[in-house]
């Protein structure tokens, strides 16, 4: 497996499908930029980890170009050395960045399979991220990489089928190349805890938020609403707990304070695990204020499932993906509306009863056929199609 924008073991849809591998028989050996303090090579839970050093972090076109390419240089270096010892029969490629095609291509040559596990749509992530600002011979070149990959590939792992279909429609894939292995959280991990206390004390009714702080995430339109609950809505008896970080971090802690909600609003930045479950799991309601887009619209959103996972109610824009991800565990507003986004909010602040029966569905939503290990058989049957046997096991 090639992993090239988080290390591993963090990186958890990476873990959970290297785990599933191994589980099936097979052996897994990880290629992944290394993390401050972690070795270079280590074992864990049976999977082989060789971590090359993490780039500088990119800024600008060129530096991202510089930071993919030498992505897909160290990723061929490690591999180079595994195909000689132990020696592996499929290249696993997690895109970003879509440069791993290059490498999947140069060891078909040598017979070896490769398999595309698409992650994030990187034009229209591009777009997203830069809006009006987008260079579109940069959209050109982000298309041509990702038809690359999927061309290239012996088989495509898509995260939902708005991925699919994009893969059919825009790359050519054929149907029966593609297969749908969402993300899904463990409800044997993931589950509410304790409240924080003094996080419980600071208001009447707690709104959580975890994840990044791009342009694309929307964490702006989530305090344009903490504004509007305080100031429009009559709702000032709240506060927001936001964990993450993100290029966009400071500006919105600037755009806080313009807005008049600092006092309202806690950005956490990063924070260990045990704290983020504690922290959401006191939350009354969670926010995903991702706005529509080209990306957000087709993308299942992580948050919405760990939200679930601790059986809480969510508000959020009215997008496809978030639909069949929440069905009747979420409250929809407006797309991109700010003001309806906090009448949401707002709804179920004032009835906890159905914010309750909320979180409940959303529990059973999860247990009942989005937890992980309901991913785990189309997994390992898209490994069939490209290896019947486990093989190097």
């Amino acid at each position: 497996m090639l992993l090239g924008n988080n290390p591993y073991p963090q990186d958890v849809r990476v873990r959970r499908e290297a785990l599933a591998l191994v589980g099936a028989g097979y052996r897994v050996t990880v290629i992944a930029p290394r993390m401050s303090g972690q070795p270079r090579r280590e074992r864990i839970d049976g999977v082989d980890v060789i971590r090359y050093p993490s780039p500088i972090d990119a800024h600008g076109f060129v530096g991202h170009v510089a930071e993919h390419a030498f992505a897909a240089v160290a990723a061929f270096a490690l591999a180079s050395r595994t195909a000689v010892s132990p020696g592996f029969d499929v290249l696993h490629a997690h895109n970003p960045p879509d440069t791993f095609a290059v490498v999947g291509k140069l060891f078909k040559l040598f017979g070896k399979r490769f398999v595309y596990d698409h992650h994030d749509l990187s034009p229209e992530m591009y777009d997203a991220r830069f809006g009006e600002r987008a260079n579109p011979l940069v959209r050109r070149l982000l298309v041509f990489l990702e038809r690359l990959s999927c061309r290239a590939a012996d088989h495509v792992i898509a995260t939902n089928e708005s991925y699919r279909a994009m893969e059919i429609e825009r790359s050519g894939v054929p149907a029966e190349s593609v297969t749908v292995v969402r993300n899904g959280p463990d409800p044997a991990q993931d589950f509410a805890v304790a409240p924080d206390g003094e996080l419980r004390a600071k208001a009447g009714t707690i709104l959580g938020y975890v994840g990044n702080m791009g342009r694309q995430d929307g964490v702006d339109h989530l305090l344009r609403a903490v504004r509007h609950l305080v100031y429009d809505l009559g709702i000032d008896d709240v506060y927001c707990v936001v964990v993450g970080k993100g290029d966009e971090r400071a500006g919105l802690i600037e755009l806080a304070a313009e807005l008049g909600v600092s006092e309202k609003v806690w950005f956490t930045g990063f924070i260990p695990r045990p704290d983020l479950r504690r922290y959401l799991s006191t939350a009354d309601v969670c926010v995903d204020p991702d706005p529509s887009n080209a990306f957000n619209d087709r993308s299942t959103m992580i948050k919405m499932l760990e939200y679930m996972a601790l059986g809480k109610p969510i508000v959020a824009f009215d997008l496809p993906e978030h639909r069949v991800t929440a069905d009747g565990a979420a409250l929809y507003a407006r797309p991109n509306d700010d003001l309806d986004l906090a009448r949401k909010i707002a709804e179920l602040a004032r009835d906890p009863t159905r914010a309750r029966q909320m979180g409940t569905l959303g529990r059973k939503r999860v247990e009942s056929a989005l937890a992980w290990e309901y991913s785990v058989p189309r997994l390992l049957d898209a490994y069939r199609r490209v290896s019947p046997t486990p093989l190097h096991a």
